[in-house]
């Protein structure tokens, strides 16, 4: 009894005052017996079937999260990518589709809808081209929509005429929302190598070995590890390994049980946990700062890397001890805009985009929530998703480009995105061109890692 009662204490301080949260209860839902010739039938059966399976996903989470007293943050729908079932749609089709989802999401009251999507990392259909096409504007006239392109992965390489498009897409999306600060973009992700079960946006989609509906969690909980660490400030690195990693068992235990309650009252199974350390804004909730906490004086000077990559490990390490069913990203986010260390190791000039691009070889995504100056050109941008889409295929890992380029703003200017966006500082690029290598265009062949039969 004395166990259970200093274990139910430590949840309640964790809840209290370390920001322990579940940061999302995503429903992912298959669309897959939506596709009809008549766009009009389908957009319909999409619609209906979405309602139909979430119609409660917010209700029972709150009544959960009263009940157990563990926040609930956000809750969210995936869904099968769009572009597989839009078939001989149109472009504007494609756009009120968005629009119906969007009508969908604002109607449940779900925070976002994730996977109006394309995977196009070895060919581009035409309803993928379809989609690609509607994407500057389908981001730019809905709220809660949220979309994903996968140009790359281990086994196909680089497909870089999919490359090329998105910078485009990135930039005319930009446009779009400019009185917005390039708001649209907040809701695109270019990955490589993307999983199918993420519940986190904006990258979120119900992939195709995905069964009919399943609940999937998104827990965090920087602010616990942090204080964690501060408790053993003498530490070494393998004590430092060991408290991160007994951490993150206690806090995807949580988890687990709030997101297997919530999938019991919905009726639906439960999928994975997704273990990834994502920052907010809120005072000591911040990845950053648990790499200072281990040893930086700033984040972004030497030795980030190292420590990020210790941290990453024992996330993983911690949680797959507590849960028998990890997915997802699991690991740890580095959003600029969502974490406060991020946001002053840029101010300070200690954190810059070179290094957060070598910080990505080794945490869960990549270059994340990123503002870059306005007049940053459609093959820089894509050119960065190049790099990204590099490190990601010949590591055999999930990375990916989420950026934003805010019209009329220079570097050193800060943007207010509000709510769990946050605030970023607008970062420059490197001024040397890369349109040559964009305009080849082509495929980057798999790497030797690819040969794994």
């Amino acid at each position: 009894m004395t166990i259970a009662l200093d274990e139910m204490m430590e949840t309640i301080r964790m809840i209290q005052m370390e920001n322990l949260d579940i940061r999302t209860v995503t429903m992912g839902i298959s669309l897959h017996d939506c596709a009809d010739s008549d766009f009009q039938i389908m957009n319909k059966k999409v619609y209906e079937k979405i309602v139909s399976y979430a119609g409660n996903l917010k209700a029972v989470a709150e009544d959960v999260e009263k009940e157990y007293g563990i926040p609930i943050i956000n809750k969210r729908i995936s869904i099968t990518p769009i572009a597989e079932i839009i078939g001989n749609a149109t472009k504007d089709q494609a756009i009120e589709l968005a629009k119906t989802l969007d009508k969908a999401a604002i109607e449940l009251g779900v925070d976002f809808i994730g996977g109006y999507s394309a995977l196009v990392h070895k060919g581009i259909t035409k309803g993928d081209q379809t989609l690609l096409d509607a994407l500057p504007e389908a981001l730019s006239v809905t709220e809660r929509v949220c979309s994903s392109v996968s140009v790359a992965t281990t086994r196909t390489g680089i497909n870089m005429d999919a490359v090329r498009q998105m910078g485009v897409i990135i930039k005319e999306a930009a446009e779009r929302t400019k009185d917005q600060d390039g708001m649209a973009c907040a809701k695109l992700v270019v990955f490589c190598n993307p999983v199918e079960d993420n519940p986190f946006m904006a990258g979120a989609f119900h992939g195709a070995g995905e069964g009919e509906v399943v609940l999937n969690v998104g827990v965090s909980g920087p602010g616990v590890v942090l204080s964690a660490l501060k408790r053993h400030p003498e530490a070494d690195l393998g004590e430092v390994s060991d408290v991160i990693k007994k951490t993150a068992f206690k806090i995807t235990r949580a988890g687990e049980i709030i997101g297997r309650v919530v999938a019991e009252r919905l009726g639906v199974p439960f999928g994975i946990m997704d273990l990834s350390l994502a920052p907010t804004n809120a005072m000591n909730d911040s990845v950053a700062e648990i790499l200072e906490e281990i040893g930086l004086e700033r984040v972004g000077t030497h030795g980030t890397i190292a420590a990020l990559a210790l941290m990453n490990d024992a996330v993983k390490k911690g949680g797959a001890m507590a849960s028998s069913y990890v997915g997802g990203l699991s690991g740890a986010f580095i959003p600029v805009s969502e974490d406060n260390g991020m946001i002053r190791g840029i101010m300070d000039n200690s954190l810059t985009l070179s290094k957060l691009e070598a910080m990505t070889c080794v945490c869960s995504v990549g270059l994340d929530m990123i503002a870059l100056t306005g007049d940053v050109s459609a093959a820089t941008l894509s050119a960065l998703i190049a790099d990204e889409a590099a490190i990601g295929m010949i590591n055999k890992k999930t990375t990916a480009v989420r950026v934003i380029p805010v019209p009329g703003k220079e570097e050193g200017e800060m943007v207010e995105f509000g709510g769990l966006l946050g605030r970023a500082p607008v970062m420059g690029v490197n001024p040397y061109s890369s349109e040559k290598l964009i305009r080849r265009g082509g495929r980057i062949p798999a790497p030797l890692q690819a040969l794994i039969n």
